[in-house]
């Protein structure tokens, strides 16, 4: 997996110019139509954006207390150093839907160690709070003031998970694949296809540009899709 900060700023910055829809549309294109997350799971505000290789995280239910469970990186909470620059955190509560399984201090611990924001298949608590945070986009499936301990565990940290889709019921998230969230929803893209899909998205939103500078000057909007093929 490519942790070179440089490469991952640079990708970033290019998916902040692009839209969820326009790449889509490419991944469509490839034949990899299920790759949008459940549209239940948003942006705490409408203007947050969210762009970055997964750290995925799992969870399942388990009422163990401290004593019983047995992942001492868990416990300990030193599976935070595993994190990088540029990583979004990626959590799959495998179908638990009443606690937060992610708060504000797992936040600004992620965040410390250089994560970009974080996208929850699950529960967020500390909503104000979060809200407050600079330049830390949060997507989650819901609020909730319930705490997940003694409800559910992280079993995995940087393992294959699966998160809800919305064209199918599961879609198959590796660590390194990228992460690419608006307002309109959250987009999986496997890891050896980013560049790719950056390639052809940008190509698209030149386009589009033309597209809509030529209708805003005034021309027939049938003339114009059929020169470029595109609305």
């Amino acid at each position: 997996m490519d942790r070179d900060s440089t490469a991952i700023a640079a990708k970033a910055a290019r998916f902040g110019k692009l839209y969820t829809a326009a790449v889509y549309d490419i991944l469509d294109e490839m034949g990899l139509p299920n790759q949008c997350m459940d549209l239940d799971i948003r942006a705490l505000d409408r203007g947050m954006r969210i762009a970055g290789p997964a750290f995925t995280v799992a969870c399942t239910a388990d009422m163990r207390t401290d004593d019983e469970y047995d992942n001492e990186e868990v416990k300990t909470f030193t599976f935070f150093r595993r994190m990088y620059e540029g990583c979004v955190v990626l959590i799959s509560a495998a179908g638990e839907r009443k606690a937060g399984h992610w708060g504000e201090l797992m936040s600004t611990g992620s965040k410390s160690k250089g994560s970009v924001g974080v996208v929850v298949d699950g529960g967020i608590r500390d909503g104000n709070i979060l809200m407050g945070m600079e330049n830390w986009p949060v997507f989650t499936r819901y609020l909730s003031p319930i705490e997940s301990r003694r409800r559910t565990r992280i079993s995995g940290i940087e393992v294959p998970i699966a998160v809800t889709g919305t064209l199918t019921s599961q879609i198959r998230v590796n660590p390194g694949d990228w992460i690419f969230g608006d307002m309109d929803g959250v987009i999986v893209i496997p890891a050896d296809k980013v560049d790719a899909v950056l390639d052809r998205a940008e190509e698209i939103m030149g386009i589009e540009n033309r597209s809509r500078n030529e209708i805003r000057a005034g021309a027939d909007v049938a003339d114009v899709y059929a020169k470029y093929g595109r609305l």
